[in-house]
């Protein structure tokens, strides 16, 4: 009698093949999945995942290898992680009860589901400003409220910069681990600040996490000049897309060859000519729409949608997304817990019924999520002094005149020198500040001051006091 299969065992077999980027033969997974499954049984169903384009086959014969599904085929893959299979709860966003239906649609077997193409009154029925996809007014306040900065009067990608650092992490990790790349947070961390690769990873993995790191630096760097034109979105493709496509000429070009997205029934548009249009129109459009939200998420639907890349469309929507954030100095969006089947699923729901509740409720959620991690980043870091921000270049000129005039650390020799540049009322806590900032003076802070090395040196070896030099 026949062995009775696992009911997950495709979807772990091709997890297996995932973790072998440079392929794996069919010995190695026969001794893998031995007991699960008989070397007839394999065979069907690596070419039944071959045949559903879940992965590549490579070689013929003993030399035969299976790899995963990687950039640079014509093939887009969209791969739906399995849910319900250990009895947890299923971890998803809230839903509206339209998504709820949609969910539904969208779960029902692929040959239960209606082949569809490309549907222009999408976008052709939106008018900026008329219509919109963030349909709750009260919503789109909300997320304003929330999303404000102090920096929303500064000049573009003020916020971004202040907080580089996490976003690049943050962006990179969250953005990468939703086209199933493995890095956790500290692998992305080690990575973009150390250089350090993680051990078990394959070179696409850390390609996508390096590659969104410089399309991020691009977008932070460049913000005065970026927005909804083909400037932005080419550039962003060619970086993210780098050393992905089997043709590098693609890299920031529109695509000129059909794509297929499997796990749906969606079919993408193949003409180039139509994909250049409706891509003018997208940008024309997003970038009349002046809510920032509404911006983005306008994005997030209509990149994916049109497939106007060979590929990393998805990718180059999230990124995308966050334009309109970074210029107004407004919270990013980073994706952090973002479930990657709810984002998955709404963006089906888009391909399969050119419907945006699902991803709707998909954004708004992870917005608020992002706002969160932020907010809880900035907790942690002291505001600046008011009063030191006050006094700023007034102490400055105080500290340096004593250094060069040799003098010493004295609260009478500062009172004296702050009379005539501090309010009378502010003198007693501008001596103390002075004072401390005397006090801990060092090689390593002097050039805060204008303070050269020769006048530095010349006054501490004047002062009294014997304590060492505080080093860096």
């Amino acid at each position: 009698m026949p062995k009775k299969l696992a009911g997950d065992l495709i979807e772990r077999l091709e997890a297996e093949i995932r973790r072998h980027s440079n392929g794996v033969c069919a010995a190695a997974l026969a001794e893998t999945f031995g007991k699960d499954a008989s070397p007839r049984s394999l065979a069907r169903l690596l070419k039944h995942l071959a045949r559903g384009q879940r992965i590549r086959v490579r070689g013929m014969g003993r030399t035969t290898r299976y790899l995963p599904n990687v950039p640079g085929e014509a093939v887009a893959h969209v791969s739906l992680p399995a849910s319900g299979a250990n009895g947890e709860a299923e971890v998803y966003v809230p839903m509206s009860r339209e998504s709820e239906t949609l969910r539904a649609s969208i779960r029902r077997p692929i040959t239960q589901r209606r082949p569809v193409g490309y549907d222009r009154s999408l976008l052709e029925n939106y008018h900026p400003n008329e219509t919109f996809y963030l349909n709750d007014a009260d919503w789109r306040g909300r997320l304003r409220e929330i999303g404000r900065t102090p920096f929303t009067q500064r000049a573009a990608g003020t916020h971004a910069r202040d907080i580089m650092n996490r976003l690049l992490i943050d962006l990179s990790w969250a953005s990468s681990r939703l086209e199933g790349n493995t890095y956790n947070r500290l692998d992305t961390l080690n990575l973009i600040e150390h250089s350090r690769e993680a051990q078990g990873k394959g070179r696409l993995e850390t390609q996508m996490i390096l590659n969104h790191k410089r399309a991020i630096e691009f977008l932070i760097e460049q913000a005065q000049d970026i927005g909804f034109n083909v400037y932005t979105f080419m550039n962003l493709h060619a970086l993210l897309s780098e050393n992905f496509l089997a043709d590098p000429a693609a890299s920031g070009r529109l695509r000129e060859r059909v794509v297929e997205i499997s796990a749906t029934v969606y079919r993408p548009l193949a003409v180039p000519q139509q994909i250049e249009e409706l891509l003018r129109i997208i940008l024309e459009k997003g970038g009349a729409i002046h809510d920032p939200f509404e911006q983005a998420f306008f994005m997030m639907v209509h990149i994916p949608y049109l497939q106007p890349f060979e590929y990393v469309n998805k990718r180059v929507s999230r990124l995308a997304a966050n334009v309109p954030f970074i210029k107004n100095n407004l919270c990013p969006l980073s994706f952090v817990d973002v479930p990657e089947r709810a984002y998955v699923e709404g963006t089906l729901a888009i391909y399969e019924h050119a419907r945006v509740d699902l991803l709707r409720d998909v954004f708004t959620w992870a917005y608020e999520r992002s706002y969160e991690q932020f907010r809880a980043v900035a907790g942690t870091r002291p505001e600046p002094d008011p009063f030191r921000l006050k006094y700023r270049a007034e102490l400055g000129e105080v500290v340096a005149d004593m250094v060069r005039a040799g003098a010493p650390i004295d609260a009478a020799a500062v009172r004296l020198a702050a009379t005539h540049l501090v309010a009378m009322e502010d003198v007693p806590r501008f001596v103390k500040m002075a004072l401390t900032e005397l006090r801990h003076l060092h090689e390593g802070n002097i050039a805060r001051f204008r303070i050269r090395l020769a006048h530095y040196r010349a006054w501490k070896a004047g002062q009294r006091s014997t304590a060492p030099f505080q080093a860096l």
